[in-house]
């Protein structure tokens, strides 16, 4: 059956829109709640590396997600493409989804221009060409922007690529990279359709991504360049691959068909009041989440680094008040340097210290939050024998009823039962029965409801235990990507003062 297009009309008179926001693996849940909770978010389901939902929210408010990459506007969504071994049959296949009527298309270009004007690139998309000489100096001036831009996409193409893992499907190492396919040969050959209708001067460009059994098929490449030249054709519409008025993102798996167009021209993750950036901005808003960061709060990252926690937390949560601690002279001054860029200087203090001692009385934090930055990319080093030691310091710090959040390696996740098992307790390897919904499980349910799945998703935490450090009970753990390796964000409440459990 033919994709399912969007019911333009009633999405603009009701000053709405179907959207889908791509997330880093194990983020989902958190993208979830996020877009439930700060838009008000509507029919909203969950895939892996994928969230979709409805909201009436503004361009202004969409672009404040914290959880998620890039923001798309939803053109079509629909089951798995029919595989065929003819490839003509299936790229006519492909073309057809695209092919609408005139009126569609303007539909969606007008919606799009209403949620896209404030990025401000042109005035008007069916506009007469510029002066030769005018625009030529536009280009020139802008070159130098465009390709930091470029960069940045190609930093965020190659995290969403980490999320296809999930999926579980082989994918040629061919078809892994986002294609964002060569028209311009297309279009000289094509050639006078679209010089006929010159005078729309609406440049667009193609980005498309395939897996699983359409990959076997079909290249991204040999997709893109189909669909581009049709949409030529159709709608008399130039290409341009390095600064379109509008890109169309297809993705094409054995999960689904999905057609968009990225609202925003930069990833959602490119914070602008990160100078410098450390820890991946969407994995340090989550465990910010996870800290129950209330007003007039306590919080301290005892090893800050250059303080992409600390930024993140105290941007989304200001009313708290943020302590930064770290060994190194150079990570505190980066630090300074992001703090005053995200003009927090009243908001986050920072002091040179060791994590084994730090110059701060007893129970005086609400929460620490922290990325253990334990071996070079990940790798075990002989520090794992002063973890406890890091674990205790940490532990004489919180109050009673505060929230230890940490970001561990894989190595260290696979030690960290032997490191804070009580005795007493059962074996590391006993895993909850889950005959009672946790606070973790709560956290993953934006609206609470106690099914162990969100909208067909596996839950993103991996066990929930009842072992103890102390007087920290474990509360959940959290499997999330940091690209190209795993990561594991463990979360633990305070339950009586240390040492007197």
């Amino acid at each position: 059956p033919p994709l399912r297009a969007v019911g333009w009309d009633k999405m603009a008179a009701a000053g709405g829109g179907r959207y889908f926001c791509t997330a880093g693996r194990g983020l989902e849940p958190f993208l979830v709640r996020e877009v439930r909770a700060r838009l008000g978010a509507t029919e909203v389901d969950c895939i892996s590396g994928k969230v979709f939902f409805s909201t009436e929210a503004d361009p202004g408010e969409l672009r404040k997600l914290k959880s998620g990459e890039r923001l798309f506007l939803l053109l079509k969504k629909h089951t798995p493409l029919a595989v065929s071994r003819n490839k003509g049959k299936m790229l006519h296949g492909i073309k057809s989804l695209l092919t609408e009527e005139p009126k569609y298309w303007r539909d969606v270009i007008s919606i799009w221009r209403n949620l896209h004007g404030c990025e401000g690139k042109k005035d008007d998309v069916f506009q007469e060409n510029p002066s030769p000489l005018k625009r030529k100096s536009e280009e020139a001036t802008d070159t130098a922007t465009k390709r930091q831009k470029t960069e940045q996409v190609r930093e965020t193409v190659s995290e969403e690529h980490q999320t296809e893992a999930g999926e579980r499907c082989v994918v040629p190492e061919d078809c892994q990279t986002e294609s964002e396919t060569s028209l311009e040969d297309s279009s000289k050959s094509s050639g006078e359709k679209a010089i006929v209708n010159e005078q729309l001067n609406f440049s667009f460009r193609v980005s498309c991504r395939c897996s699983g059994a359409v990959a076997k098929v079909l290249t991204s490449q040999e997709i893109g360049r189909a669909v581009g030249v049709a949409l030529m054709k159709q709608c008399g519409w130039r290409a341009d691959l390095r600064d379109p008025d509008l890109e169309i993102f297809m993705h094409l798996n054995d999960v689904h068909s999905v057609v968009g167009i990225p609202l925003f021209r930069l990833p959602l993750a490119n914070r602008e009041y990160i100078k410098t950036a450390g820890l991946r901005s969407t994995i340090a808003w989550a465990m910010a989440s996870l800290a129950e960061i209330s007003a007039g709060a306590f919080v301290l990252d005892p090893m800050c680094g250059l303080g992409t926690i600390l930024l993140e937390a105290a941007k989304e949560w200001p009313e708290a008040c943020y302590w930064g601690a770290d060994i190194s002279d150079s990570q505190l001054e980066g630090a300074d340097v992001n703090i005053r860029t995200a003009s927090l200087m009243d908001k986050i203090e920072l002091l040179k210290a060791s994590v084994k001692a730090l110059p701060l009385p007893s129970e005086s934090f609400d929460a620490v939050i922290s990325d253990i930055p334990f071996g070079k990319k990940f790798k075990i080093t002989k520090d794992i024998q002063v973890l406890p030691d890091i674990l205790q310091e940490m532990e004489r710090l919180l109050r009673v009823g505060g929230t230890i959040v940490l970001l561990l390696s894989h190595d260290l996740h696979k030690r960290m039962d032997g490191i804070t098992k009580c005795a007493e307790h059962d074996s590391p390897d006993a895993i909850s029965d889950g005959t009672s919904e946790t606070t973790t499980a709560k956290a993953l349910h934006a609206d609470g409801n106690s099914s162990s799945l969100v909208n067909g998703v596996e839950e993103s935490f991996l066990r929930i235990r009842q072992t103890c450090f102390g007087s920290l009970v474990l509360d959940g753990v959290y499997g999330v990507s940091l690209g190209k390796t795993d990561a594991f964000i463990y979360k633990y409440k305070k339950i009586s003062t240390a040492g007197n459990q």
